[in-house]
């Protein structure tokens, strides 16, 4: 599988039928850190669902269709800041019409899941990321080798299986910067 631009191949998030799945195993992520939200959340600020907000319009016209986006994070204890970043920005994407559930990273290990980050479109497609030390995104491999669709079609059901759904898990999870 060739590395390609993460850019080349975003179609897959318009072009799908059905379901757009995603297991995000990073502790933080670089694109994250260099958002201006992420200054505005380190200064307190909270953040739900914007309209105008390119991924929120996005997730709201595929479900709107009857699509479906789901995604799992891992959840280091204690959560990193990265990870109370996203538990705390998860709020807009689920009013947008994701579901984004949480496992800790210790019961993920326990049930075998990968440590890598995919999405997985239409149970044919999987995207699988490359990230550098520092949470920047190297490129993604495209594959529809149905072994690997098998493999990660079994990682989704056992992480959705044991997942929480974010407004259960943010309840026991701090989510501000302090």
């Amino acid at each position: 599988m060739p590395l390609v631009p993460f850019e080349d191949v975003v179609h897959h998030f318009e072009d799908f039928e059905h379901t757009a799945w995603r297991l995000e195993t990073q502790r933080e992520y670089a694109v994250d850190r260099a958002g201006e939200r992420w200054k505005r959340w380190q200064a307190g600020e909270r953040f739900g669902y914007e309209p105008t907000a390119p991924w929120h319009t996005l997730v709201r016209e595929a479900t709107e269709a009857g699509k479906r986006f789901e995604r799992v994070r891992l959840v280091d204890t204690p959560a990193t800041e990265g990870q109370r970043y996203l538990l705390a920005s998860a709020l807009g994407n689920i009013e947008a019409g994701e579901d984004i559930r949480n496992l800790t990273r210790t019961e993920a290990a326990r049930h075998g899941l990968p440590d890598f980050d995919f999405w997985l479109f239409d149970s044919r497609t999987v995207m699988k990321f490359e990230f550098d030390p520092e949470g920047h995104t190297l490129g993604v491999h495209i594959t529809e080798n149905p072994a690997d669709v098998l493999a990660a079609c079994q990682t989704r059901d056992t992480a959705w299986h044991f997942a929480t759904r974010t407004t259960g898990f943010t309840a026991g999870t701090p989510t501000d910067q302090h």
